[in-house]
């Protein structure tokens, strides 16, 4: 059985200024959720599954038909602020989405077989879509889940100037994730990365540490623990922006035993649109890559 793609492409782009999941930043008008997509059905992967938000159906729904949706079999499912378990309704005045692992919830729950999950408005080249379709092409053996998460060099996602945010990768002996350190401003800086922790002390990180930019192969394990972390999360009252991430949710299943997490290290290079500052980046590195070969000019021609 081949694996599914979950591409999440529901964000409100407030940052961004606008749909930032259908910008044309490509060489010839792609946006980055077609490039995963293309990488995807190249490495194997059958069924694609987008996540969005039904007031932006329409403008998605014409942008796949015109491309993607000629090479793959596509599906939307919506992340709606009322789509929660049994016994919960969203607050009044709630507009904020419930966050990744929501959104992941919502595909999850429709999703049989094993599938990579992707942000829609990042670049992840093929090296970590290929790694991923091996691991998850793997028969199971006996015990805990065994998932996935594409590891990067913190070197290759860090800007030239400015300082971003980052979750350093901890691994245990034998290559398991243990956890994922959230930090929200790291830089460059003489040859290494530095931030400041919690207690305001200078930390220095090796640009070879690998991070999590949200590229993550799962099991149809997945759904169950979603649903009760986010049950708990529900019942623990958050405020009219708290979300539910999918690195926590990954977290609070490694701790407690319900899952193992392998970090594949075959992320490559990576780039993303959080605000317009980033656009003219991003571009540059799309048209390096079609000028080198590696991507045709036009995807779905």
């Amino acid at each position: 059985m081949t694996p599914a793609l979950v591409v999440l492409a529901a964000g409100v782009g407030s940052r961004y200024g606008g749909l930032k999941q259908l910008d044309p930043v490509g060489p010839g008008g792609a946006a980055l959720m077609d490039y995963t997509i293309y990488d995807a059905l190249r490495a194997g992967f059958g069924e694609v599954v987008l996540v969005i938000r039904r007031e932006t159906e329409d403008a998605i729904r014409a942008h796949l038909e015109r491309g993607a949706g000629r090479r793959a079999a596509l599906r939307l499912v919506h992340q709606e602020l009322d789509a929660l378990p049994p016994g919960f309704a969203a607050p009044a005045g709630r507009v904020k989405p419930w966050g990744t692992a929501h959104a992941v919830l919502c595909a999850a729950a429709r999703i049989e077989r094993p599938f990579a999950v992707a942000n829609a408005d990042d670049f992840y080249g093929r090296q970590g879509l290929a790694a991923l379709a091996a691991f998850l092409a793997a028969p199971e053996d006996a015990g805990p889940p065994r998932w996935a998460m594409v590891g990067f060099r913190l070197g290759d996602t860090l800007p030239a100037t400015g300082a971003v945010s980052r979750g350093l990768c901890r691994r245990d002996g034998e290559g398991w994730l243990t956890g994922i350190d959230e930090v929200l401003a790291i830089e460059r800086a003489d040859g290494a990365a530095r931030w400041t922790d919690g207690r305001g002390v200078e930390r220095r990180e090796p640009l070879d540490t690998l991070v999590s930019m949200n590229l993550w192969g799962f099991t149809s394990a997945l759904a169950p623990l979603l649903e009760r972390g986010f049950r708990a999360f529900l019942g623990s009252g958050p405020g009219p922006k708290d979300e539910y991430y999918l690195p926590v949710a990954v977290g609070e299943a490694i701790a407690a035993g319900a899952a193992r997490v392998a970090v594949l290290p075959e992320g490559r290079l990576w780039c993303g649109m959080t605000s317009p500052a980033d656009r003219a980046a991003t571009a540059t590195v799309l048209a390096e890559l079609v000028a080198a070969g590696e991507y045709p000019e036009r995807l779905w021609a």
